[in-house]
């Protein structure tokens, strides 16, 4: 069958995707699609933990400072507040659900292990070993796997998403669902969604060279949300997480901000720790300072990376608190207990996205975000460690109690044509794929990277409109392949990080611009956004059109 209606579709299966389809079965019928496999995404690849206060010795107040602080002077206090007040009561549920935070014996009034990370002023980060997301993902889905009302769709990738703009011009545009690519049989299929579409399908590190990012991630939510009429915000703030494995062999391989808060030192390739001469907190300042310190140190020095240093913390510690990371950096010739490990910085986190509200909707009905593809306040312009998973679960929980208040109808007014593939024929030119996608990341890296310049921002523009001209031919001329679909969303996000990023003429939290160094307060305290121009007779929109 290809055509598929459900009460609620979502796309993304990490925490937000997972938590969102285990409340909203209990409302209707629920289709969750992944790219991949289900334990794929972004969620599985966290290791440090989740950031929410369950110590007595934390406090709401303290972890509220702690994102304000980070967040730069963009964060929404009322969202920070909401979330971290919310956040103990969604560990619990998750607790309930199956979740194991590893346990500290030790200590009679609190029984889970909290690690300390950068940006934190107390320990509250609670993790299963450093493999946390991993052991989320699969807890979540195995509680979704055991709930009613469930349909389960890998490899299915979202091409665009389906509104009334086009098909219905007098009726307010509304999100209908989405065509999607089933990956097995290659054939395009269309999902409805009654209710709601929910998008929740993280971020889009791999539009950059490098990136601790899975292969997933390239913003697609972000992409077709775009397309769709969605406001956009806060772009340019993407987090490079410090402290990535250098090695030839190694792919997007984290060292977890865990390892900088157990007391890993960074230190130049002669053995001098550097971080005294950036901040007061050292190895614990907030992400952007230390991914911009290791930077500033490997420019004046050439070398291609620094060391991260854990050896005098002992064999044993280093392998009970690390076991994930100590072997992974085995299989590199790299023992961490005797070795420094040799790291730089990567593309890690959007801290911007689809500009939502406190529930996660949108600004096109019918269409919510929830999770890093989503720019909701909680983080401003750079996100404090961890509080990325506490976000997807509270977002979720948000989102499907204000589902539950507000129906729709269940049958749809509007009829949707299945998918035209029109004169669309199959590729002889997988070249072009392939050089337009090294092109996009090489550049961004260079020119839309830790620190940007006017320059630099206006010259990754020209270029990447004139990228996306040559995309936008080869997509109207070929078949959709899930390559193709992905090529065409990194041009899209690109391009929005690099326009939010020229607009911002100052330099804050995670966007440094050498030729504007300072942060003003007085002209831009407030969110950057940016929204699809209005479609002309002339403008190409979906291929049902």
């Amino acid at each position: 069958m290809n055509s598929v209606e459900t009460d609620y579709l979502i796309i993304g299966s990490g925490i937000a995707g997972l938590s969102l389809a285990i409340k909203l079965c209990e409302l209707g019928t629920v289709a969750i699609l992944s790219k991949r496999d289900f334990l794929a995404g972004s969620t599985s690849c966290a290791q440090g933990g989740i950031a929410a206060v369950t110590s007595p010795e934390d406090s709401i107040e303290s972890h509220v400072e702690d994102t304000l602080r980070a967040g730069a002077g963009l964060c929404h206090e009322d969202i920070v507040r909401g979330v971290v007040e919310e956040g103990p009561a969604r560990i619990k549920e998750l607790i309930d659900w199956g979740m194991a935070f590893t346990r500290d014996e030790r200590d009679e009034d609190h029984p889970y292990e909290l690690g300390l990370e950068g940006g934190h002023s107390r320990r509250r980060v609670l993790h299963a070993g450093d493999f946390t997301g991993s052991e989320i993902a699969r807890t979540l889905l195995r509680k979704a796997q055991g709930m009613p009302n469930i349909s389960f769709y890998e490899f299915h990738a979202a091409i665009d998403l389906i509104t009334t703009e086009k098909l219905y011009p007098s009726s307010p545009v509304r999100c209908l669902g989405a065509y999607v690519l089933d990956g097995q049989t290659q054939q395009i299929r269309t999902f409805l969604g009654r209710q709601a579409t929910l998008l929740a399908t993280g971020g889009g590190g791999k539009v950059y060279l490098y990136t601790s990012n899975p292969d997933v991630a390239s913003g697609d939510g972000l992409a077709m949300a775009y397309r769709a009429g969605a406001v956009m915000a806060n772009l340019e703030f993407v987090q490079f997480h410090p402290t990535c494995l250098y090695h030839p062999q190694a792919k997007s391989f984290l060292i977890s901000e865990a390892v900088r808060g157990e007391g890993g030192i960074l230190k130049l390739m002669d053995g001098t720790p550097f971080m005294q001469a950036y901040h007061p907190d050292q190895e614990l300042a907030p992400r952007d300072v230390v991914a911009r310190a290791i930077d500033a140190e490997l420019k004046k020095s050439g070398d291609p990376y620094v060391f991260l240093d854990i050896r005098h913390k002992g064999a044993d510690f280093v392998k009970k608190r690390f076991p994930m990371i100590y072997r992974e950096c085995l299989k590199y010739g790299i023992d961490m207990t005797k070795d420094q490990i040799p790291v730089v910085p990567a593309a890690h986190y959007f801290c911007g996205g689809i500009q939502t509200d406190a529930s996660g909707r949108t600004s096109v009905q019918h269409l919510w975000a929830v999770g890093e593809v989503a720019c909701n306040g909680l983080h401003g312009a750079n996100r404090l460690a961890s509080n990325s998973l506490l976000e997807g679960l509270v977002f979720a929980h948000r989102a499907a109690e204000k589902l539950r208040q507000q129906t729709v109808p269940s049958a749809s007014p509007y009829s949707v044509p299945a998918w035209n593939p029109g004169n669309a024929r199959d590729s002889d030119e997988q070249v072009v794929i392939t050089q337009n996608w090294d092109e996009i990341r090489q550049l961004m890296w260079n020119y839309v990277g830790i620190a940007r310049s006017d320059k630099r921002l206006m010259r990754a523009y020209h270029r990447i409109r004139l990228l996306q001209q040559e995309i936008h031919e080869y997509y109207w001329d070929f078949i959709v392949t899930s390559d193709l679909i992905e090529l065409r969303n990194l041009a899209t996000v690109a391009e929005l990080v690099v326009r939010c990023a020229m607009m911002r003429k100052e330099s804050r939290g995670l966007h440094y611009n050498i030729d504007h160094p300072h942060r003003d307060d007085l002209h831009f305290r407030s969110d950057t956004r940016v929204e699809r121009p209005a479609l002309t007779a002339s403008a190409p929109t979906l291929n049902f059109i």
